[in-house]
């Protein structure tokens, strides 16, 4: 059943909050650079807003630009990045700058399509690059848009598919200025989700995040780390240092070299 609002109502009560509420400290809110929002989106990739804030400043202060992160090595960013979470992001953001350096003369495409050729870089993520690095009217679907439009013209409705999402998008979306206006529906969106009603809950797409503690993905963490703190580190100390059957840690290991986090070299395992 659908809220009989009209696309005007509705972004009213988006802006209004907006004026009042609004995240507008948030460091990448303040620049127009297309490689330090390259950078906070990719970041923010399943990672709360508070955490990535963070790491923000810091990365930047080491990377300022698609040149120092390319020249970089593997290690030197790994270990900037180190705690944020889902480590591979910080290779695969490693590598994008490499090609933007080499194909685009250091600067970042703002084509669709060149953006998805990009590594790390797929539909979504694509489409808030276009509309808040280069102001471009794109239509793309987030956690907390999602939510928005859901609570506001889905009510009742259950597996609520972003397809159906979408056709609100593009009828409700500020064409004039749509950077500002995504960053109105997130921040209404974050609201919502704080108040203990999750509408994604009704979402077609929603699904629950595996524990942290004792997974795989913590486990890779842990690995990553003893070796960017002690640079290189045998098979048998690496399973001694992360206390963690020795079966499991192989399995990480071979998952890490696969995806080129690391390297041997003699008898010992180096971040590469």
């Amino acid at each position: 059943m659908l809220v009989m609002m009209t696309p005007a109502q509705f972004r009213k009560i988006i802006r209004d909050h907006y004026k009042k509420s609004g995240r507008h400290n948030l460091p990448w809110r303040k620049t127009r650079d297309p490689y330090k929002i390259l950078v906070s989106e990719i970041m923010l990739q399943q990672t709360q807003v508070a955490r990535v804030e963070g790491y923000y400043g810091r990365f930047i202060d080491a990377f300022p630009g698609f040149a120092s992160l390319a020249r970089a090595k593997p290690a030197g960013v790994l270990k900037i990045w180190s705690g944020l979470g889902y480590n591979r992001r910080a290779l695969l953001l490693h590598r994008l700058a490499q090609t933007v350096v080499k194909e685009y003369k250091g600067k970042l495409p703002s084509d669709r399509e060149a953006l998805e050729s990009l590594s790390g870089i797929g539909k979504g993520t694509s489409g808030a690059i276009r509309a808040f690095a280069f102001n471009k009217p794109e239509i793309f679907i987030e956690t907390n848009i999602r939510r928005v439009f859901i609570h506001f013209f889905f009510p009742r409705a259950k597996k609520v598919t972003d397809r159906a999402l979408a056709r609100y998008i593009e009828c409700t979306i500020d064409l004039q200025n749509p950077r500002e206006w995504y960053w109105a529906l997130m921040d209404y969106g974050a609201m919502l989700g704080r108040s203990g009603n999750n509408p994604n809950r009704r979402s077609a797409h929603y699904g629950t995040q595996s524990p942290f503690a004792g997974s795989r993905r913590e486990l890779r963490g842990k690995i990553l780390r003893l070796l960017l703190a002690r640079k290189k580190i045998t098979v048998r100390s690496l399973i001694g240092g992360v206390n963690t059957p020795e079966s499991a840690v192989h399995d990480a290991l071979a998952s890490l070299r696969r995806e080129g986090f690391i390297g041997i070299k003699g008898n010992y395992l180096c971040i590469k």
